[in-house]
């Protein structure tokens, strides 16, 4: 049997056969199309032209897709929402969305603060007001609002009063209402939370539409017996119905691929990982084999966000990039790029742009195109290219860098070509067989993973105890999402010290992951 790993890049989708020992069968790179699923069919298609597999021996289908990414930057598809705080009077200070773009508002159809809510200790604020919420359901109901996000005060703590705030608003609106609850989705701070709601909230006609495209092009392909999933921004995989649920969880999946499937064919657990891709070059660190979290804030789309997000750093450098000779000599590449037309704009296939694709050629870091065709472009302007391009790269190496030591770094995707074997601050550089399909890799090798996050007081209950308990939720969790249980194993634990809570607490957070069932 056979996993189908797809990615979806703003210039390239990939696509790649995984056989039952993990063992890359076929891989191909296509360019990706205005209409995406088109991109993916072709792509489909030709991965399977390649390796000869018959569509009845592929078992499993994954994919990773920047649709939603794209369609928070771009403000486009996001459906009409309502938005309900608990947590008055404590939180009326701030209003939702009060620092979003106002072309980005415009989102929200109808917005309510209600009583309610509770203190860091896990104390009522204030009662859940249901009438008032039962109001609010109404009034969505009536404008025929199909998706609401709640957010409460704490709930991180408890979630009592969001709970009972959903079940009222499936009670009124009906059970096909999608509500997202933040509890589900962010960490501590009611508002970075609140925004990632809101924004998961908006998503879930992208999210629909993404599943059900997917799903209908395998069918169209023949591939009728593949179990589908999804990539999240962890390295793991979901459901379709968990990603309809939390499209949010979506975003910047295609780097934590890249970085997934650099683990998996360099065999390296610790490492940083240099996806170069035809527009952008994206940077990531493994950790004991996925990707490193954010421990800050994200910003998506100009909203402050704090849900689980890879650690990444992403330049405007790319295959595709063009390359400019100023008046005073200096030399530029990028951040503009040619993206997806490359083999019609770069000068090695027979266009009038020079990119960075074309420096590689003409340096001989890579026989590709027509060489010849670069051969009027002085040495000289060439190296001051290279120069520029990994300034640009060692720069964002340094940034990523815990410490002063070298690191043991892997460079991954398509656009890898035009960077140097050695670069400053690196131990050693490896270039794997395949690497410029890891993203597609990364989605069919993916595990499947389970999130736990509480806050414990060590007074009450203590510190091993609360460790164990946090290990076999979390363990527990990856188990329900489809992993097999034998096969699950404790990633990473977090325990740190909350000062400005009571007693001696601690925010406790495990991740599990286990292979797919």
């Amino acid at each position: 049997m056979y996993r189908l790993g797809i990615d979806v890049g703003g210039t390239n989708t990939d696509a790649v056969l995984i056989d039952e020992n993990l063992k890359v069968a076929a891989s191909v790179k296509c360019p990706t199309t205005a209409d995406v699923y088109e991109g993916i069919l072709t792509a489909v298609r030709a991965v399977l032209e390649s390796s000869g597999v018959n569509r009845s021996e592929i078992a499993q289908a994954m994919l990773g897709t920047t649709q939603c990414t794209n369609a928070i930057v771009e403000r486009k598809h996001l459906a009409p929402i309502g938005i309900l705080r608990i947590g008055a009077p404590a939180t009326l200070g701030i209003f939702p969305m009060v620092d979003w773009a106002e072309d980005l508002k415009a989102i929200a159809v109808d917005i309510a603060m209600i009583g309610g809510g509770f203190e860091y200790d896990g104390k009522e604020l204030a009662p859940l007001d249901k009438e008032a919420a039962k109001n609010f359901f109404l009034r969505l109901k009536e404008k025929g609002v199909k998706s609401v996000a709640i957010s409460c005060v704490f709930s991180t703590v408890r979630n009592d009063h969001e709970l009972e705030a959903a079940r009222l608003c499936r009670e009124i609106m009906g059970n096909e209402v999608h509500v997202s609850v933040s509890s589900e989705i962010g960490s501590m701070g009611l508002i970075e939370r609140e925004n990632a709601t809101i924004l998961n909230a908006a998503l879930y006609h992208v999210a629909e539409s993404f599943t059900e495209g997917f799903a209908r092009s395998l069918r169209e392909e023949g591939i009728v017996n593949a179990d589908i999933y999804l990539s999240q921004n962890d390295g793991t995989l979901m459901t379709m119905e968990y990603a309809r649920r939390y499209p949010i969880l979506t975003i910047a999946c295609g780097p934590t691929n890249s970085i997934r499937g650099a683990c998996y064919l360099s065999q390296l657990k610790n490492a940083v990982v240099i996806d170069v891709g035809g527009t952008t070059t994206d940077l990531g660190v493994i950790q004991n084999g996925f990707p490193r979290e954010s421990g800050v804030a994200v910003t998506i789309g100009g909203v402050r966000t704090n849900f689980r997000m890879p650690d990444v750093i992403s330049i405007g450098l790319g295959g595709g990039s063009i390359v400019r000779e100023h008046g005073d000599g200096h030399v530029t590449v990028g951040p503009d790029s040619v993206g997806y037309q490359i083999t019609e704009k770069a000068l090695i296939f027979g266009g009038d742009v020079c990119t960075a694709t074309d420096i590689a050629v003409r340096l001989g870091l890579k026989d590709l195109g027509d060489k010849a065709k670069v051969a009027h472009l002085s040495e000289e302007f060439a190296k001051k290219a290279l120069a520029a391009i990994t300034e640009l790269v060692e720069d964002s190496l340094d940034a990523m860098k815990v410490s002063s030591e070298d690191v043991d770094l892997i460079l991954v995707g398509g656009g890898s070509i035009i960077l140097p074997e050695k670069l400053m601050g690196a131990r050693t550089v490896i270039k794997p067989e395949d690497g410029g399909v890891a993203n597609a890799i990364g989605s069919a090798i993916s595990k499947v993973s389970g999130n736990y996050e509480k806050l414990v007081d060590y007074l009450v209950t203590p510190r091993e105890q609360a460790l164990e308990e946090a290990k076999t939720e979390a363990a527990n969790l990856a188990v329900a999402a489809g992993a097999v249980r034998e096969t699950v194993e404790i990633i990473d634990v977090e325990d740190v010290p909350l000062q400005y809570y009571p007693g001696n607490t601690n925010r406790v957070k495990v991740k599990a992951a286990g292979d797919l069932k």
